[in-house]
């Protein structure tokens, strides 16, 4: 019995993922899109940290690539994202007595825009932003654990807008 309950379940994955509509992470994408592109997004902003630009790139590239059946391609895909790093700003987040910052906050804006080469009514520019607070003295301590956490969540909110339709 459980056997049989395995084929059913195995066959109604294929039947899913071979109309090319959806996939399992809920991702909408049309069957006549083949493949996708994203340009290394330059970082405009005030205040660089120099390993952002690539992480936030190769995050984007390999959600992608792990949660769609869209295959990369280096420019022009059938959906092609570029944008900029538009801001990376630190700021205290709460003060306690004697006017000391005890939580800073540091937060990334992103700017996309999307092509849609088979649908262009789906076509957007937005920006996306996102923070991550922090207690240690100083953001050279945590920068790369917030850079890691903050760009995971602008990819998610990025996929999630382009593929997912929230």
């Amino acid at each position: 019995m459980a056997w049989i309950k395995v084929c059913i379940l195995g066959v109604l994955a294929f039947l899913l993922n071979s109309c090319g509509i959806y996939s399992l992470s809920g991702a909408s994408i049309s069957p006549e899109m083949k493949t996708f592109s994203v340009i290394q997004f330059p970082n405009n902003a005030e205040f660089v940290a120099p390993q952002l630009a690539q992480v936030l790139s190769d995050k984007m590239r390999n959600k992608i690539l792990t949660e769609t059946r869209l295959s990369m391609v280096p420019n022009a895909g059938d959906a092609h994202f570029e944008g900029a790093i538009v801001g990376y700003t630190v700021a205290p987040s709460s003060v306690v007595a004697g006017e000391r910052t005890s939580v800073n906050r540091l937060t990334i804006r992103v700017k996309v825009s999307f092509v849609n080469a088979k649908d262009p009514k789906q076509n957007y520019e937005q920006e996306f932003s996102r923070f991550a607070d922090f207690t240690r003295p100083t953001l050279a301590e945590v920068e790369n654990q917030l850079i890691d956490e903050i760009t995971k969540q602008l990819v998610d909110d990025i996929f999630n807008r382009t593929f997912i339709n929230w």
